[in-house]
């Protein structure tokens, strides 16, 4: 008996200490991916006036980080292969940043034609996916990611890390959040100003982030950190309510739940901007998004692929409702 009320008194104690910190939740910064993460998989070509005018209803909705672009080799993804002429011709909204990917020195030296501000590295977090997805070890991988992050630096841009396969991999299993914890830890070493941990093929669960952050928190402050979840099997957002706890404030997602991985098998969309305003909207976080702005979005990249968006919220409300504020009184359950 003594034991069990002792469980009991944990677990409230857990719960309030959950409840406290999301009370805490006044704002969240949003990443786009979807001009680039979103659409890299696509085996229709996206033309570049297209890319342009989605980053344009991006921005036009609210949306302040809009990943453009990457400048990998057309060779390996040739969706991205017009890189150059979406920088050049996208018309840049005060406020809003533009970041790119960046592969090695030599996509540098060509990212760095586009008048660009803040470049993105991307290690992996499993040798499996590093050598499928960069042709090289991790360690190998995160002296090339160490050349552009010193050179970015030393140019004035910002660095953004990425760490792909946090949880899992489709080649080497699950993956131990130490090894995790010790690539954030050497990305903050180059500069990087903010590591991204990316659920690369969506097989986390609240448990698995749980384990993660507890980790990877003893080498970064939770305002340095985001978090990037594909849907892969429905937990997105149950997989961002457990980062949220730990006080996560920055997270990637992709409009109309657009993306997938080349070299990982099984991966699915990423988590649906629609989707997280909405959610975020239901926790009373403003994130001065106009939710039917990014609806149209989300629908116009969608029509042209021709497929159905695979936002729940864009499918649910589009038709619905006009009013961005009507959907944001029925996220906060306060219709009259």
């Amino acid at each position: 008996m003594h034991s069990l009320k002792r469980a009991i008194k944990l677990k409230v104690k857990s719960e309030l200490r959950y409840i406290r910190t999301l009370s805490t939740v006044s704002d969240i910064r949003i990443y786009e991916v979807g001009p680039r993460d979103g659409l890299q998989n696509e085996s229709k070509f996206v033309p570049t006036d297209v890319k342009v005018e989605l980053i344009h209803k991006l921005a036009a909705a609210g949306i302040k980080n809009i990943e453009c672009a990457s400048f990998v080799s057309p060779k390996w993804v040739k969706q991205m292969s017009d890189g150059i002429d979406v920088m050049k011709t996208i018309k840049r909204s005060p406020g809003v940043n533009y970041p790119v990917l960046i592969p090695n020195l030599k996509g540098y030296e060509t990212a760095m034609k586009c008048n660009i501000e803040e470049v993105a590295i991307f290690p992996a977090g499993s040798e499996g996916f590093s050598q499928k997805n960069l042709n090289c070890s991790v360690e190998e991988g995160l002296k090339r990611f160490k050349e552009v992050a010193v050179q970015a630096v030393k140019d004035g841009l910002r660095v953004r890390g990425y760490i792909s396969c946090v949880v899992g991999c489709p080649y080497d299993g699950p993956i131990h959040p130490k090894g995790i914890a010790k690539i954030t830890e050497e990305l903050f070493e180059m500069g990087c100003y903010e590591v991204s941990l990316g659920d690369t093929i969506g097989v986390g669960t609240a448990g698995s982030v749980q384990r993660l952050m507890r980790e990877v928190l003893k080498v970064a402050k939770p305002e340095n950190l985001a978090l990037h979840f594909h849907d892969t099997y429905g937990q997105g957002l149950s997989n961002l309510l457990a980062g949220l706890e730990f006080g996560i404030k920055t997270v990637d997602s992709s409009i109309s739940g657009l993306g997938g991985c080349p070299y990982a098998r099984g991966a699915t969309g990423n988590l649906a901007t629609e989707d997280l305003v909405y959610f975020l909207y239901g926790l009373g976080v403003n994130t001065n998004v106009d939710l039917v702005k990014l609806i149209e979005a989300g629908r116009y990249i969608s029509n042209f692929l021709g497929k159905m968006t695979e936002s729940r919220v864009n499918r649910a409300l589009s038709d619905r409702f006009k009013n961005h504020s009507d959907i944001v009184k029925i996220a906060a359950c306060t219709v009259n």
